[in-house]
């Protein structure tokens, strides 16, 4: 578990200056004014994160999209699409924004700074994006690599060990952390020569009414398959007990 700061409240909060936050980055602007921009949420003006927000979350699902592709050569399309989808969901960004200590320098409306805006969630997630929006204009899609490779560190090996278990495993842990009925599995068709024979086979996970099909050359593979696409369907979704 990584170590978090206490949250401060909105009278308690000073925004800190942007040199120490591009210091943790390991990225100085050229353009100083794109970073302010992306710290800069829309109550404190029109001059806001919302357009570079868009440019980072596309090109933080291309960073993270190659990341993962070139860290793990041995791992399968559905295997990344699950990856890929834990660390680019809100609430990863907003967990790599706490170790960034990102609300510290959050630019906020008098009310939206009484009340603690720049803790939420949701708000942390938003101008994480930006500000990787923000290196990309500045620095282009290197410079952002870069960042996004130093921010989410070991993330990206933690995750590759998850995802490089057996999907049927996997997607058992995660219901019987739920205290879920078991998934089933059910040979919808079979097509093919007998000695070219295509399993189709759908995987029902009840419990989180979530179901996916899959075809495989083998009953055993296309099972795999139908479970690796129920935790594409579920990457978004917390573990629960976990």
């Amino acid at each position: 578990m990584r170590p978090r700061k206490p949250p401060q409240s909105g009278s308690e909060r000073e925004r800190q200056p942007l040199a120490v936050l591009q210091r943790r980055l390991g990225y100085t602007f050229v353009e100083p004014q794109l970073l302010r921009q992306a710290v800069t949420h829309r109550s404190a003006g029109a001059d806001n994160w919302e357009r570079l927000e868009f440019l980072g979350d596309a090109v933080l699902g291309f960073v993270v999209s190659r990341l993962l592709f070139d860290l793990n050569p041995e791992v399968s399309e559905q295997q990344l699409t699950v990856m890929r989808a834990n660390l680019v969901q809100k609430e990863a960004l907003a967990n790599v924004a706490a170790d960034l200590g990102l609300s510290a320098f959050i630019n906020l409306g008098t009310i939206e700074t009484e009340s603690g805006v720049a803790e939420h969630s949701a708000v942390r997630a938003d101008a994480l994006e930006a500000v990787l929006g923000a290196v990309a204009c500045d620095g282009g899609i290197d410079a952002a690599s870069s960042v996004v490779e130093r921010l989410y560190g070991d993330r990206l090996t933690e995750l590759a060990d998850i995802a490089k278990k057996d999907p049927k495993s996997r997607l058992q842990e995660i219901v019987q952390a739920r205290r879920l009925d078991l998934p089933s599995y059910t040979v919808v068709a079979t097509t093919g020569e007998e000695h070219a024979r295509v399993y189709h086979v759908e995987c029902a996970a009840e419990g989180l009414s979530v179901r996916a099909a899959a075809s495989g050359r083998s009953l055993r593979e296309a099972e795999k398959r139908a479970a690796a696409a129920v935790l594409a369907i579920l990457a978004p979704m917390p573990d629960g007990d976990d």
